[in-house]
């Protein structure tokens, strides 16, 4: 795909390639792992296929078993590693028209109007912006998690 028709999610990948996305995680099997660019939810993932397809459906069997199995480890170690009481996972590719998986840690603590609805309902104009700073130790923590030998294990 041209440099002028790649979506967000084929511009994360070639970064990832490159190893220069900021909010780089880690190399799984189906693809990479990096932190949302927005952190209303504190160790907000994306799991970003490689190769970038249009969508889950576009993948044969193994592939689509490798990309839910990655993103199902993801939600382990992002569980493990933010104190959530739940995951909220989501697959779109609506204003970004190729596949890519939204790991989202659910808190306990979080305010009463956004507590029971989607993510979305959170205003994330106002979250703030992932930074090595405020971030790299969860995201240290989150690839340790990854790196693990029991990683597919299950908590909570």
């Amino acid at each position: 795909m041209s440099a002028a028709g790649a979506t967000a999610i084929h511009r994360m990948v070639a970064r990832c390639r490159a190893g220069d996305h900021p909010g780089l995680i880690a190399k799984l099997g189906s693809g990479w792992v990096v932190m949302g660019d927005r952190q209303a939810f504190p160790g907000y993932c994306l799991l970003l296929p490689d190769p970038v397809v249009p969508h889950l459906n576009a993948l044969d069997g193994a592939g689509r078993a490798q990309f839910l199995r990655d993103m199902a480890a993801l939600g382990d170690a992002v569980l493990a590693c933010t104190g959530a009481v739940r995951i909220n996972y989501a697959l779109f590719g609506n204003a970004e028209p190729a596949l890519h998986a939204h790991v989202i840690p659910r808190r306990s603590d979080e305010s009463p109007e956004i507590r029971n609805t989607h993510p979305w309902a959170a205003d994330w104009s106002q979250a703030p912006e992932y930074s090595a700073a405020a971030h790299g130790e969860l995201k240290e923590r989150i690839a340790r998690q990854l790196k693990s030998p029991g990683r597919g294990g299950r908590r909570g």
